[in-house]
């Protein structure tokens, strides 16, 4: 049998055939060519079309399909991976309300801030794990306070992979997984909060049914079947986002284990059986895929939001005439420290392990006379990668201690620079897999169907292609150290020119 995998993805939709006899990727696709858009409407808002995106999965799966190498009537099953956090609203007749606002929407902070003091610090991380921070619930909620029209037509809200479920299906669902990433989900009571429900006053008739993740979550309709060239009837039977997808697809399942990935954002993300949370909230935990009320499965989450998208901005800045691969070699040719230059990426939004703090992308000490635009790319990849071990080392705070992490050779990780980088800054090695979030949500869809028992029975042809040794670590701590100084330095001065404006507002 086959299986589809779809990943809702910030920059394009990703999709993957499998196969699940030998759990090995056929055909892979991605729409649309070029970098999806975030839609800006104001400083720090960042919102994207939930009907954008079903159109989008419904090209790059005919684009696989274009392939020719499997027949699409084989395919048995479907899973979906999507960008986490997203707030989708639809009315009782399935359509969208508004753009959804994503991850990196910055909106909704104080809001969340204002949560986690009134509904009780202590009580937020002890039954949510996190902080209503910027998630969400707190999403929902600033929709709620400032479209008040828009609210009270709301039927359901969803995340970005049960919208495309829905539309698959026209069945609305969801999981304790989702339900954790969008801070609704209580896990001393292993049940919907109700200290979230009632101090932001949402009904939980908003809450679409909740069902296992590895189910069928609806069954594809005749409709959609027909314009897809896929057999009717066929479950959608997982769902899952993004990093806890991520994790699967890298065999990341027991206590210990930890997985990474560089995309858009960037993620650490490790799983542990006990129900474990940051008291600042830097890092999140949520349900992973695994997660059992009998079997805690929790994904600790690190989330740097300015990793891909500053790379993919200094591209753009580079030229049209230049690509990923030749910024990439360029970079190479430079010696480790970018010649004195330092890059902090921090310009999309604000960073969850900066106690969600708006500081902006910045380079310091730039010299016209000695940087380059290799010099420029390569600062940026070491900024990221140092941004990383500042998210690590607050995650080996918290128990977190890896000695090596699993990732997908994709994105970031096809830099040699950017790679090793990371290795020896982190001290960690680094395990690649191949396949993708797509890949992964395929998988996901076998084990939801049936197809493998369990989620370990679905890795057992998973080895690594490829690993990275750390190397060099005392010359990137150095590097790190001063690195580190200057972020200290620029969350000084955003501290300080908060407080001015408090004083005189």
């Amino acid at each position: 049998m086959l299986l589809l995998g779809i990943d809702i993805g910030t920059s394009s939709v990703k999709v993957s055939v499998a196969d699940a006899l030998t759990q090995q990727s056929i055909a892979t696709a991605s729409y649309p060519e070029t970098e999806a858009e975030i839609i800006a409407v104001k400083p720090g808002w960042a919102e994207q079309s939930p009907d954008q995106w079903w159109e989008q999965v419904k090209q790059a799966i005919l684009k696989c399909h274009s392939a020719g190498t499997y027949d699409p009537q084989d395919i048995g099953a479907i899973g979906i991976a999507y960008q986490m956090h997203g707030l989708v609203l639809v009315d009782k007749e399935q359509h969208v309300l508004r753009n959804s606002i994503i991850w990196c929407d910055s909106r909704a902070v104080e809001i969340g801030n204002k949560a986690f003091h009134e509904i009780g610090e202590e009580k937020c991380l002890s039954h949510l794990l996190n902080s209503p921070g910027n998630f969400t619930a707190s999403k929902l909620a600033w929709v709620k306070e400032n479209e008040p029209a828009v609210y009270e037509k709301i039927d359901k809200i969803m995340l970005p992979g049960d919208f495309i479920a829905m539309k698959m299906t026209g069945d609305c669902t969801t999981t304790i997984s989702a339900l954790s990433e969008g801070i609704f989900w209580d896990f001393r009571h292993n049940k919907i909060s109700k200290d979230v429900l009632n101090y932001f006053g949402f009904d939980h008739t908003l809450i679409p049914a909740l069902h296992p993740l590895f189910a069928p979550h609806g069954y594809l309709k005749d409709i959609v079947a027909s314009r897809l060239s896929l057999k009717p009837g066929i479950p959608i039977s997982y769902k899952a986002g993004d990093q806890p997808n991520n994790a699967l697809s890298l065999n990341v399942l027991n206590p210990g284990e930890v997985a990474t990935t560089a995309g858009t954002s960037g993620v650490i993300y490790g799983v542990s059986d006990e129900l474990s949370y940051d008291q600042q909230s830097r890092i999140n935990s949520f349900a992973h895929v695994n997660y059992a009320l009998d079997r805690r499965r929790i994904g600790i989450l690190l989330c740097i939001n300015g990793t891909g998208i500053f790379n993919r901005w200094i591209k753009n800045i580079a030229g049209a005439n230049h690509t990923y691969a030749g910024l990439n070699e360029a970079a190479a040719t430079v010696q480790v420290g970018s010649n004195g230059l330092f890059a902090l990426p921090f310009g999309n939004g604000a960073e969850r392990m900066l106690n969600n703090q708006i500081i902006g992308g910045h380079f310091h000490h730039l010299d016209f006379n000695i940087h380059t635009t290799a010099h420029l790319v390569r600062a940026v990849q070491e900024g990221i990668a140092f941004s990383f071990r500042y998210g690590l080392d607050i995650m080996r705070e918290n128990g977190v201690n890896p000695s090596v992490v699993r990732a997908g050779k994709a994105n970031l990780f096809q830099s040699d620079v950017f790679t090793q980088s990371f290795a020896n800054v982190n001290n960690v090695a680094v395990e690649f897999y191949e396949g993708d979030g797509s890949f992964g949500a395929a998988i996901g869809a076998g084990i939801g169907a049936g197809i493998f028992s369990d989620a370990a029975a679905a890795s057992t042809n998973r080895k690594p292609v490829s690993i990275v040794e750390p190397g060099d670590y005392n010359r990137y701590d150095e590097l790190y150290e001063q690195w580190k100084e200057i972020l200290r330095n620029q969350l000084d001065t955003v501290n300080q020119t908060s407080a001015l404006s408090l004083s005189l507002s």
